[in-house]
């Protein structure tokens, strides 16, 4: 029998790529899917576009604003489905991302196994996106693929995934104290769950890149800080418990070296936690090192100013880049339209 695929979709303010998000959902070539889309208080239109296409396999339910994590948690609890999609309001997939993966269980451990898949990133040209396969994008146990993923500072996307409701629930909600990185988090819980990683290249995922207007971007946020240490402390903890060796200990103090950056100079009480997590798996947390081209402004003006224009300088190279990106999209569908 087909197995019943639950689309979870958090929303928040997406009414600008709302409905291509929808589309790509509806448009899924698997027959037996629901569509569960929970907005969290949206100021925009977003739920009145996500109403527009109600029916009987897509519901749309709303609630007070209480962050993507919470959504997805109600979402969860209102579906059905025996495999869950989590899908975020601003990316897409392909129609056989979803088949692709279901049609693999054939030949694994289909309640214990979970599923990922190829994605790449882009601006507002699908068409345009960047694919670029890492040490992820392939089968791995769990312990391998977070000694890669920690290791190698890498991470697969939201959607990718594909997972049993068995999981699922064995997993637990998402955390909603973790304002940043609760995927991350919360997929190490499910991984700690299953028996290893089946990668599906066919079954594409389009992340729609937003900078720093990410959910994940930390800046010089204190809570998201604070949120970013309690998921460093708990990737340290989940690898070590499936594998406590020197290569596990040594992906952890790179994966804290790593992290690092985004506490120094600011918070040095932070920044001394994770000096003591990474003395403990036998690491040496050394001060972070600027790019070349802010070295010199260290030099100048000290550690806070050039870490400023380390992050903001890229921000505004980004912007440049998104709006040259906006325009060429336009000139497109003008010409695509005239033809």
């Amino acid at each position: 029998m087909k197995p019943l695929v639950s689309i979870l979709i958090p929303a928040y303010n997406a009414q600008m790529w709302f409905s291509n998000t929808l589309e790509s959902a509806v448009a899924q070539t698997w027959p037996k899917k629901e569509i569960i889309i929970v907005d969290d208080g949206s100021r925009d239109q977003t739920l009145a576009i996500a109403r527009r296409y109600e029916s009987g396999n897509v519901k749309v339910f709303s609630q007070q604003n209480q962050g993507a994590a919470a959504a997805r948690n109600k979402a969860f609890s209102l579906s059905q489905g025996e495999y869950i999609q989590w899908l975020d309001a601003d990316d897409l997939m392909s129609p056989n991302k979803i088949a692709g993966q279901v049609e693999a269980l054939d030949s694994i451990d289909a309640k214990r196994t979970l599923l990922s898949g190829s994605w790449g990133r882009f601006m507002y040209r699908q068409s345009h996106t960047q694919f670029s396969p890492t040490a992820l994008w392939c089968d791995l146990s769990p312990a391998e693929w977070l000694v890669r993923k920690m290791g190698q500072n890498l991470f697969m996307q939201t959607a990718t995934w594909l997972v049993s409701r068995e999981m699922t629930e064995a997993a637990g909600p998402w955390d909603t104290q973790l304002l940043g990185d609760d995927d991350g988090e919360y997929f190490c819980r499910v991984l700690l769950q299953s028996s290893g990683v089946h990668f599906v290249l066919e079954s594409k995922v389009y992340y729609r890149a937003s900078g720093a207007s990410s959910l994940s971007y930390i800046g010089h946020s204190e809570r998201k800080m604070v949120a970013q240490l309690r998921s460093m402390q708990l990737h340290v903890r989940y690898l070590l418990s499936l594998e406590d060796s020197e290569r596990s200990r040594a992906a952890c103090a790179t994966y804290l070296q790593n992290w690092s950056v985004f506490f120094y100079p600011e918070r040095p009480d932070l920044f001394k936690q994770i000096e003591e997590m990474s003395r403990k798996v036998g690491g040496t947390l050394r001060p972070p090192r600027l790019s070349w081209k802010y070295s010199w402004i260290r030099s100048l003006f000290g550690w806070n100013m050039a870490k400023r224009a380390q992050v903001l300088l890229p921000q505004v190279r980004w912007s440049i880049t998104r709006y040259c990106d906006r325009q060429l999209s336009r000139l497109e569908a003008r010409q695509s339209s005239g033809a």
